[in-house]
């Protein structure tokens, strides 16, 4: 086991904090609270299994995710040696770049060598490593089935929860719970108003099937495929451990991927691109598909509220969960845990206040990009501006010339990866280079790197 990557701070640790939720933004969150606090408890409604495996509490866990390079990153800062450790549990690293079958608004990305590591692994495997990771921490105690009722607040303090047993103390409070989204019928509960709330209704279902992979067949390690209102239909087909490919096809509303094997795989013929039927052609079928229908994007406001409990935070899906198409989800809650690790460090007074109030600007982009993508479609409810139609319109101009020129696919790359601010889409060279290819045609590819594993 690697170093736990504890605080370094002076000042001693003391205190409780508790986080209620134990998927992996609640997990990051109590690696963070573990430098400050002497006891991070957190609590969980559903069982902990000791190895990766799908759980109740986590209905999503059977498709593919996302973790962007700016996710992985922190969380190799967080949980030294966290690649090379998940990479050794069978997870396959490819460059973003080169590596990916990328189709954006039906045209095919230029592939080329990058510096961005896509990490393809399951759900179930990265959130068991980073549980034990955490759970190794001498603060941190994690309770399985323990379902907690509310928050007990006194003079404007959280000072711990309710669950159906007893009153557990703590000095902060962590809502980690998910879509479930508990915290704001806690504070009502104690005279807070919940905080407003920014909704987009997608109508996104999921469909994901298990295929056996052949590392030696293919010269690439995911096949991520965009919806959009030409062809409402999308895949993310990630390689994971276990010689696997998941594919999770991407439906809206009642044009939704079938729940028989012809019948998934008739719909991922209706993808742009042939390489992801190409695949499931010879490919032999291990699961049977299941799917997922997607809740609606939701932001809940919390630094808009006049009054908050001091001690009350939000993070992951509490905090905003975003359609999970676009693959951001893991990544924002790693960049709020550290945010919120960057707040303790500057003391606990007023905790609440700044920890809201930085957050906003670390959830603004990806909140951005997902409301700006799903108002493409004509039957997502909400007010098309004049910044969100320039936006789409520019991007589907880069699509075009990114399917030539890799430096303009490379950029877009960085930005979705949060590697650099999407300002720099519309840098002058940028500019000039989606402008000079704004009518580029698909070029002749062969692969970039040879990734059949070495004897």
């Amino acid at each position: 086991m690697h170093p736990s990557g504890q605080s370094t701070e002076s000042s001693p640790a003391t205190g409780r904090a508790i986080v209620v939720g134990g998927s992996v933004a609640g997990l990051l969150a109590a690696r963070v609270l573990a430098g400050t606090f002497d006891h991070v408890l957190v609590l969980d409604r559903d069982e902990m299994p000791l190895q990766a495996a799908h759980r109740k509490g986590v209905p999503q866990s059977r498709h593919a995710h996302g973790l962007l390079d700016k996710g992985r990153a922190i969380l190799d800062e967080l949980l030294p040696g966290f690649t090379a450790d998940i990479v050794a549990r069978g997870a396959v690293t490819a460059d973003t770049h080169a590596d990916v079958i990328w189709y954006n608004d039906g045209h095919r990305m230029l592939r080329a060598p990058s510096e961005m590591t896509a990490l393809c692994v399951s759900r179930p495997t990265l959130e068991a490593y980073v549980r034990s990771r955490v759970a190794a921490l001498p603060q941190v105690e994690i309770r399985a089935g323990v379902a907690v009722d509310g928050l007990t607040v006194a003079d404007g303090r959280v000072t711990g929860v309710r669950t159906q047993d007893e009153i557990l103390h703590a000095d902060v409070v962590v809502d980690a719970t998910g879509r479930s989204n508990r915290g704001p019928a806690w504070l009502t509960e104690h005279g807070y108003a919940a905080p407003p709330e920014d909704t987009v209704k997608a109508g996104l279902v999921y469909v994901t099937r298990e295929y056996r992979r052949d590392p030696a067949a293919q010269d690439y390690a995911a096949i991520i495929v965009g919806h959009h209102p030409a062809n409402p239909t999308s895949t993310g087909t990630l390689a994971a451990e276990g010689d696997r490919w998941i594919v999770t096809l991407m439906g809206v509303n009642d044009d939704i991927p079938p729940l028989d094997g012809p019948g998934f795989e008739a719909y991922a013929a209706r993808l742009d691109g042939p390489e992801l039927s190409r695949l499931l052609a010879t490919a032999e079928p291990l699961t049977e598909p299941t799917r997922f229908r997607i809740g609606p994007s939701a932001r809940r406001r919390y630094e808009r509220c006049d009054r908050l409990p001091e001690g009350y935070l939000a993070l992951g899906d509490s905090l905003c969960c975003f359609n999970p198409a676009y693959g951001q989800g893991m990544t924002t809650a790693a960049m709020a845990a550290q945010w919120l690790g960057q707040c303790l460090r500057s003391g606990r007074a007023g905790l609440t206040r700044r920890y809201f109030a930085g957050v906003t600007a670390i959830v603004d982009t990806p909140w951005d990009i997902t409301v700006s993508g799903d108002l493409r479609f004509p039957h997502v409810p909400g007010t098309r501006t004049a910044r969100v139609k320039l936006l789409n319109a520019y991007l589907s101009k880069v699509h075009v010339a990114a399917q030539a020129d890799p430096f303009v696919g490379q950029t877009f790359l960085k930005a979705v990866n949060f590697l650099i601010s999407p300002q720099q889409l519309m840098s002058p060279r940028m500019l000039w280079r989606v402008w000079r290819g704004r009518k580029a045609q698909p070029v002749a590819q062969t692969a970039p790197r040879d990734l059949t594993p070495v004897a």
